[in-house]
């Protein structure tokens, strides 16, 4: 089978090479998947360059999150047979035409759900998701708060949240990307690239609520995180969901204490470890909404796998708009 691989840790788009492998046997408690369309993802660089919390054993192929088709199941795999549509939460292996994955971190996609879909809305969708509902404890009628809302993570909480009841502002550095927002349901756009931003920030909050909001979503950190912990309202919710923007923030307790406020985190991969029947829950739920047509993925762009490290030079280098899939299998099959 032809795959991506990585032979020493480097500069993504450089160490980054097709080869020919031998295609995998799934083990005890695992499938064997025919991939169909597997997103590039930031952390995959992270993890190509060496620099991720958990180093895979050299050579490895990169990869997350593919959507594709059962090819075979190992010892004791009850809950799939061969032929079955499914996205996996792979955390490596998935940039190659076949990977392994754990049974029980499959979850079966609806027949009308392109595999292009399931793959750009992966590892995102789902991380918002927990972030929201979780972490957040949303509940409709509340206000929302996404920092870092053009990403693929903020756009799905965008999108999860107007789904769920609730006000949703968009916090955006480049103003461009505001018509993209709108059009994913949000009611107001936050200039974070605004001056002072510390005040600025409460200030355009109080102009588009009247008050204070009740989740923030964040993925930046830095001056952000404390900008949006001053907009937050009374008994209003933080979740830390990365540090996009650089410096990681700190926090003064006592104004925790002060306004009745929380901040917690999120590291999505402990719930697939910990809690599989919530994750299970939170696609399900996620593939439903897709159905209605309530969620989308963002503008994707597919590419097939031999441009792997094309695809990974302009991840890196932001040259995508949107979301960047790749086809490991022939550009004429249907996704």
């Amino acid at each position: 089978m032809r795959a991506a691989i990585v032979r020493d840790f480097g500069t993504p788009s450089e160490v980054t090479a097709i080869a020919e492998l031998q295609r995998p046997t799934p083990g005890k408690g695992e499938v064997l998947l025919r991939v169909k369309a597997v997103s590039l993802n930031y952390v995959d660089l992270v993890v190509i360059s060496g620099r991720y919390q958990f180093k895979p054993p050299l050579p490895f192929t990169p990869g997350k999150g593919p959507a594709g088709i059962i090819e075979a199941v190992g010892e004791g795999v009850t809950a799939w047979k061969p032929g079955d549509r499914v996205l996996a939460m792979a955390e490596i292996g998935s940039y190659a035409e076949f990977t392994l994955a754990p049974a029980d971190q499959c979850y079966a996609l609806p027949d009308a759900m392109p595999f292009a879909d399931a793959a750009a809305m992966a590892l995102a969708y789902d991380t918002a998701w927990f972030a929201l509902h979780e972490r957040g404890r949303l509940q409709a009628g509340e206000t929302v708060l996404v920092l870092g809302a053009s990403g693929a993570v903020g756009h799905a909480a965008v999108m999860l949240a107007k789904a769920a009841g609730a006000k949703v502002l968009a916090g955006i550095t480049n103003p461009a990307k505001a018509p993209m927002l709108v059009d994913a349901g949000a009611d107001a756009i936050i200039d974070l690239a605004a001056p002072d931003l510390r005040d600025k920030l409460r200030d355009q909050v109080k102009a588009a609520t009247g008050g204070g909001v009740d989740v923030v979503i964040d993925m930046l950190g830095d001056v952000y995180f404390e900008a949006a912990l001053r907009a937050l309202a009374w008994r209003g919710r933080l979740v830390v969901v990365g540090f996009a923007g650089g410096r990681i923030p700190e926090v003064k307790a006592n104004y925790l204490l002060v306004k009745n406020i929380e901040v917690s985190g999120l590291q999505i991969s402990d719930y697939r470890k910990r809690r599989p029947a919530d994750v299970a829950a939170c696609f399900a739920d996620i593939f439903a909404l897709h159905g209605a047509g309530k969620v989308r993925p963002m503008p994707m762009e597919t590419m097939p796998l031999d441009d792997v490290a094309q695809a990974l030079g302009r991840l890196a280098t932001r040259q995508v708009a949107g979301r960047l899939v790749l086809l490991p299998g022939s550009r004429t099959e249907p996704l």
